[in-house]
C-alpha cells in the first residue's frame, strides 16, 4: 500500500486507482488467478490418471473390471457437469467425515442420518471447528480438485479408450507373435502409439477444463469469478473507502482477456506437441509432415 493511501478522500486520478487496486481484497483477486492455475496444474494430470485407469479397465479381459470402467465413463459423461460438481463435493465431504467418525467415535450411539441432517461427532469434522482458516480453504480446494478430476477423468477415459482402439491391431498381433506378453504389448506398443490419436481429444478436453474453472465459485472456492463479482459490484461510502458504480463489466472483461490469452498459449503449446508426437508416425498427421517436407 502506498503511503499516500491513508486518506482516500484526498486522492484523485491515478493516485486513487493506484490505491484502489492495491487494497487487501484486490490482492486476494490477484492471488485467485494463481488458484485457477494451480487447479489446472493439479487437475490435468490427476484427471488423466483417472482416465487412463478407466480406459485400461474398460478394455480389460476381466469382465467385472471392464464393467466398472465402462460404467464410470458412461455415467459421468451422461450427467450434466454442474450436477456432478455439486453432488461430489457434498458426497465426498460426507464420505470422509463418515470414515473418520467410524474410527474416532466408535462409541457413538446416535444415528448419523437424522432426517435431512448429517451429524457426526466433533472429532470427525473436516476440518475441525478450531482449525485455522487456511486449513478450511485448503480442504475446500482439495475437494474441488478431486471433483474436477473425477468428472474430467471420465471424459479423458473415453478419449483414451478410443485412442487405444485406433492403434492398428496388426501391430499388437505382430508384437504378440514376437513373444511379447499381454502386459508388454500394452506398455511397449499400445501406450506409446495411442497418444498421437488421443491428443486432439485431450486438447479439446483441456480447453473445456479451462472454461470450467469458473465453477470453483459454485464449489465455495474464492476464485477469480468470486472476486470479480465482489469487487465489481457497486460500492457506497458507507461500506468502503473507495466507492464506485457497478464495474463488474470491466472486471469480467479482464477475465475474458485472461482466458483468451491462456487458451491461445495452450493452442500454441498443444500444436507443437502434436507436431512432435506425429513425427515419424504412420498416421495422417505424420503423413502430412512428410508431404510438407518434400
Amino acid at each position: 500500500m502506498f503511503s499516500y493511501c491513508t486518506d482516500p478522500t484526498a486522492l484523485d486520478g491515478l493516485q486513487w486507482f493506484a490505491c484502489y487496486l492495491t487494497t487487501g481484497k484486490h490482492m486476494g483477486f490477484y492471488v485467485s488467478f494463481g488458484t485457477v492455475l494451480l487447479l489446472l496444474a493439479i487437475t490435468a494430470p490427476t484427471a488423466l490418471a483417472f482416465g487412463f485407469a478407466a480406459a485400461g479397465a474398460a478394455r480389460s479381459a476381466i469382465a467385472p473390471l471392464r464393467w466398472i470402467g465402462k460404467t464410470y465413463i458412461a455415467i459421468v459423461r451422461g450427467v450434466p457437469d454442474i450436477a456432478f460438481f455439486l453432488f461430489f463435493v457434498i458426497a465426498l465431504d460426507q464420505a470422509f467425515e463418515w470414515m473418520r467418525h467410524k474410527v474416532k467415535c466408535a462409541d457413538w450411539d446416535q444415528p448419523i442420518r437424522q432426517g435431512n441432517d448429517f451429524v457426526v461427532c466433533a472429532a470427525a469434522k473436516l476440518p475441525l471447528g478450531n482449525s485455522p482458516q487456511w486449513m478450511h480453504e485448503t480442504y475446500g480446494f482439495f475437494l474441488a480438485v478431486l471433483t474436477f478430476s473425477i468428472v474430467f477423468g471420465a471424459f479423458a477415459g473415453n478419449v483414451l479408450f478410443g485412442a487405444m482402439r485406433a492403434v492398428p491391431h496388426a501391430q499388437l498381433e505382430t508384437a504378440a507373435a514376437y513373444g511379447m506378453s499381454r502386459r508388454q504389448v500394452f506398455w511397449r506398443i499400445l501406450v506409446p502409439q495411442m497418444w498421437v490419436f488421443a491428443l486432439p481429444g485431450l486438447s479439446n478436453l483441456w480447453m473445456v477444463l479451462i472454461k470450467a474453472t469458473p465453477l470453483l465459485f459454485l464449489l465455495g472456492v474464492e476464485d477469480i469469478v468470486y472476486w470479480a463479482r465482489e469487487l465489481g459490484g457497486a460500492k457506497t461510502p458507507r461500506f468502503t473507502d473507495y466507492p464506485h458504480d457497478d464495474w463488474r463489466m470491466w472486471y469480467f472483461l479482464a477475465l475474458l482477456i485472461f482466458y483468451l490469452a491462456f487458451t491461445r498459449v495452450s493452442e500454441v503449446v498443444l500444436t507443437r506437441l502434436m507436431t512432435r508426437l506425429t513425427h515419424g508416425q504412420a498416421t495422417t498427421g505424420g503423413e502430412a509432415q512428410r508431404k510438407a517436407a518434400t
